[in-house]
């Protein structure tokens, strides 16, 4: 016999706390606007076993005229981003890290020349909110970046291999990070109408490859309204 119990829809959800995001203040009045590699370099230095933690993940940090991550910087090599005193920085690590993570307060990072004060951190369970935001995902090898229908069926896939089921799902233009290995071609992603064992499930574990520098982590959306009209003002 299989018997399955119907889900009890009033229940209360209490999100896990097996992997969390750090959130620390900081000191910095600028880095530059590219600067994923340097700042992944920089805290991989100080944290080393984060790069054996396949959950771990280094998000980047934006200002305010960074506005919600799909509009492409003019010139990333030579810009800078200009922090405010409320710009956090922020990691995503396994609960048995969250000591040694923490210990990184108190530090001074050099990104490129740049110096980064750490404060403080405090933890930040994931948020269960039904839209959720990635800022770069990265176009898989074998796919052209300018492939929109191609990567959409990538992310798609990757999101039923979570046995994430894919209601709503948005992708933004194309986007460049320096590497040494040469450009990362990244999208942003977007999905809504996520329940909340989903919401969760997909910030805990994100998509595609290099999270280490800010890559396939997703981050709770307000909603997808703004964004849908912004893509399809693009095509028009």
């Amino acid at each position: 016999m299989f018997w399955e119990e119907e889900k009890d829809e009033n229940a209360p959800y209490t999100v896990p706390d097996d992997v969390v995001d750090l959130v620390y203040h900081i000191r910095c009045k600028c880095l530059p606007l590219d600067h994923a590699w340097a700042f992944s370099t920089a805290v991989l230095a100080a944290l080393p076993w984060m790069e054996d933690e396949p959950q771990a993940g280094i998000h980047l940090i934006h200002g305010a005229e960074s506005g919600n991550g799909w509009m492409r910087p003019e010139d990333p090599e030579n810009e800078l981003l200009y922090l405010s005193k409320r710009s956090r920085m922020t990691l995503r690590v396994p609960r048995h890290r969250i000591d040694e993570a923490s210990a990184l307060a108190g530090r001074a990072l050099d990104i490129e020349g740049h110096r980064l004060e750490v404060g403080k951190a405090k933890v930040k369970l994931f948020s269960t909110l039904s839209t959720q935001f990635a800022r770069y995902v990265v176009v898989p090898e074998g796919i052209d970046h300018e492939d929109e229908t191609a990567f959409m069926d990538y992310a798609a896939q990757e999101l039923k291999n979570l046995d994430i089921r894919v209601r709503k799902l948005l992708c933004g233009r194309t986007h460049a990070l320096q590497h040494p290995d040469g450009e990362l071609y990244t999208r942003s992603v977007m999905l809504a109408d996520l329940d909340v064992e989903e919401a969760v499930a997909l910030q805990q574990s994100g998509i595609g490859r290099h999270k280490k520098i800010g890559c396939g982590l997703f981050m709770p959306h307000k909603g997808i309204r703004a964004v849908h009209q912004m893509t399809a003002d693009k095509k028009t």
